[in-house]
């Protein structure tokens, strides 16, 4: 995959556009708190507009199908989150701590149900186990990544008070409930205007990712992260993503699953969400930190885009009858 099929996706060109505005024109003094309001209110949408878009039923099939679900959160809150937090020790010795610290938070975070649910059909997967298995993610994620991030030695300056777990409440879970109770009378209208709320999915990430790279600007992020420090969170973003890929792929195979369902639990583990992980990142921390504990989320973010349009051609140009043994899809050949 190239560079231009890559920016071709317009979310990536929404990030890129919204930490270009952060660097030249970041809110900061009182423009931050209008800024940070605006991106509350956009991520009370998002999550509004997620509540109303996950079919109820969907949830419950996902749920009687313990034998992919338990073993892919198991996996993607589990495995994932420690193998972000080696990553997140080993960067210390080079990183400044809240740069190292974002690797944990990456390997906290669910999946992301868009490009999870697309690249299994590209590689003829199962489709529908796909969009049950990575929207339940992001539900469990609301929940549980703050919870795990915190139990395996996250914090800095984001501790978590009555105030932070007050915002999650207020701007995730409640517009979330209030969605899901309102699915009976708001399908009809999500369906036809499916292509405009993308485009409200992509403007509330990209606001909280302004927010937060506004603080990191104000604290002098290009000047704290230098050429070396930027080759040593790109190999180690890098290093994150063939662990999260291999591993699920080896994961799928000792759980004797399907082909269609082993690519499912592939592209639903090795994922990661900026749509939960960016809006969370300025619920949790100060805007000075926040946009610093992002930089890898938003690398691996572009990464996975890279790596996994071609792992998803391999995949669909071989029948499940040549997959007997447990060799991990390549980019090559």
């Amino acid at each position: 995959m190239t560079l231009r099929t890559v920016f071709a996706d317009p979310m990536v060109r929404m990030l890129v556009a919204a930490i270009l505005f952060a660097a030249i024109v970041p809110a900061t003094g009182s423009a931050r708190s209008v800024a940070q309001a605006v991106a509350n209110a956009a991520i009370f949408i998002l999550f509004l507009l997620n509540g109303m878009r996950i079919a109820r039923r969907d949830i419950a099939a996902g749920i009687a199908n313990w034998r992919f679900l338990l073993p892919l959160v198991l996996w993607v809150f589990g495995a994932m989150a420690l193998i972000g937090a080696a990553l997140a020790a080993l960067g210390q010795i080079w990183l400044a701590p809240s740069v190292s610290l974002g690797f944990l938070y990456l390997g906290t975070l669910p999946s992301t149900v868009q490009s999870a649910t697309s690249y299994t059909s590209l590689a003829r997967g199962n489709v529908a186990l796909s969009v049950v298995g990575a929207a339940l993610l992001n539900i469990l994620g609301v929940f549980v990544t703050v919870p795990i991030f915190l139990a395996l030695g996250g914090s800095g300056s984001g501790a978590v008070g009555m105030d932070v777990i007050g915002k999650i409440m207020l701007l995730l879970i409640l517009p979330f409930a209030i969605g899901q109770a309102l699915q009976g009378f708001t399908g009809a209208f999500i369906a036809a205007h499916k292509p405009k709320i993308a485009w409200i999915d992509r403007i509330a990430i990209a606001a909280a990712i302004y927010v937060a790279f506004s603080g990191a600007v104000e604290q002098g992020i290009w000047t704290r992260v230098d050429g070396l420090d930027w080759l040593v969170i790109a190999a180690l973003v890098a290093a994150f993503l063939v662990a999260g890929n291999l591993g699920a792929w080896l994961a799928g195979s000792a759980l004797r699953l399907e082909r269609p369902d082993r690519t499912a639990f592939l592209f639903a583990g090795a994922q990661k969400s900026a749509a939960v992980g960016a809006p969370l990142a300025t619920i949790l921390f100060p805007p000075e930190e926040a946009g610093f504990i992002v930089i890898a989320l938003l690398l691996y973010h572009f990464f996975q885009l890279v790596v996994a349009a071609p792992i998803a051609n391999r995949l669909a140009q071989h029948p499940p009858a040549d997959d007997a043994g447990c060799s991990a899809p390549t980019t090559t050949g």
